[in-house]
């Protein structure tokens, strides 16, 4: 479980992971040497997975989010899963409870984009259904923990 400490400096990194420790430092009250201490640790702890840029899709030409449903059969959920998730356009995939066996969310071109990709999937062995939702307009995706 995380500590308060830990708490205050991910919320800090939530807000500009570009932050020094020294910003860091002074936003928490926590001495520089701690906070560089409790963010490698973090991080060789796998809890700070890594840092990215937060992207606006359309710039790159991604024009459509699609949220999927998939119902996989045969005892093959994870095999599938993981052989879904190769793909570049994908980039969450979550076992679900409920009517579905996994939902995924990809960023796709265009509609020709999209259609070859449902196709793909489609064409996996152990895929039985899909049922596909496009994204019409984007009110809330935050990638941060709410700490």
């Amino acid at each position: 479980m995380a500590t308060e400490a830990e708490k205050k400096i991910i919320s800090c990194l939530n807000q500009d992971a570009r932050k020094s420790y020294r910003e860091i430092s002074r936003e928490t009250g926590i001495s520089v040497p701690a906070v560089i201490q409790t963010i490698k640790r973090l991080e060789e702890a796998g809890v700070i997975k890594g840092y990215v840029p937060v992207l606006n899709p359309e710039y790159f030409g991604f024009g459509l989010i699609a949220v999927i449903a998939m119902r996989i059969s045969q005892g093959k959920l994870l095999e599938t899963q993981k052989k879904i998730a190769e793909d570049k356009r994908v980039v969450a995939v979550y076992d679900v409870t409920g009517d579905w066996d996994s939902i995924l969310i990809g960023y796709f071109i265009d509609r020709e984009d999209l259609n070859q990709f449902i196709k793909q999937v489609l064409s996996l062995k152990y895929i039985d259904r899909t049922v596909t939702h496009l994204v019409l307009n984007v009110v809330k995706n935050e990638p941060k923990i709410p700490l």
